[in-house]
């Protein structure tokens, strides 16, 4: 009710990074597709935890914030692979690396909104009600590729620590997807 979910007597439907899921209300099982009347797949580790981490956080009475921080900022505790000594995101820095253009076309693919920021940078939707922003940063003979992704300030009142992480992860997966469905 919360989120005021699409449903019928068998499912709870949701959207999840621009990508249409299923929940059934008998098992619990999630699953994606572009349309239902098809085979639907069985949604992966990430997305079945983000989906029911942020389901099951339901009780917030706020919307998200409008004041997006850096991702890695979010919590004091600065070990895992989101820390201020790691860099959870250089591997997609490096596969966009050279291919600007690639990351707006999937950036535009998953209905992203162009922003300002970095070498490209686009605002896209964890869920409708749950904003991103990937600002992208080519390499240059100075410095590597980089990525940053911003968050609403409030964005653990939606998600664990823990689950921001499955959420960029496969926020992640799903641009390089796009852009190897782009290129010929």
């Amino acid at each position: 009710r919360n989120f005021s979910l699409e449903h019928d007597t068998q499912y709870l439907y949701l959207s999840f990074v621009d990508r249409m899921y299923r929940i059934s209300r008998e098992s619990g099982q999630v699953e994606w597709s572009a349309d239902f009347s098809q085979t639907a797949n069985a949604a992966d580790y990430n997305e079945a935890m983000t989906i029911y981490d942020v389901l099951c956080r339901s009780d917030r009475p706020n919307p998200a914030s409008t004041e997006l921080v850096p991702v890695n900022t979010l919590s004091s505790i600065h070990t895992g692979n989101m820390g201020q000594k790691t860099d959870f995101f250089q591997h997609a820095a490096e596969f966009f690396d050279g291919n600007t253009s690639g990351f707006l076309h999937a950036c535009k693919a998953l209905h992203g909104i162009p922003v300002s920021g970095g070498d490209a940078a686009c605002e896209l939707q964890f869920f409708s009600f749950l904003p991103v922003t990937v600002r992208f940063w080519e390499s240059d003979e100075d410095f590597p590729p980089s990525l940053q992704i911003l968050v609403p300030k409030n964005i653990l009142d939606f998600m664990h620590y823990e689950t921001v992480m499955f959420a960029v992860s496969h926020l992640l997966n799903r641009l390089m997807d796009e852009t190897r469905n782009s290129t010929p």
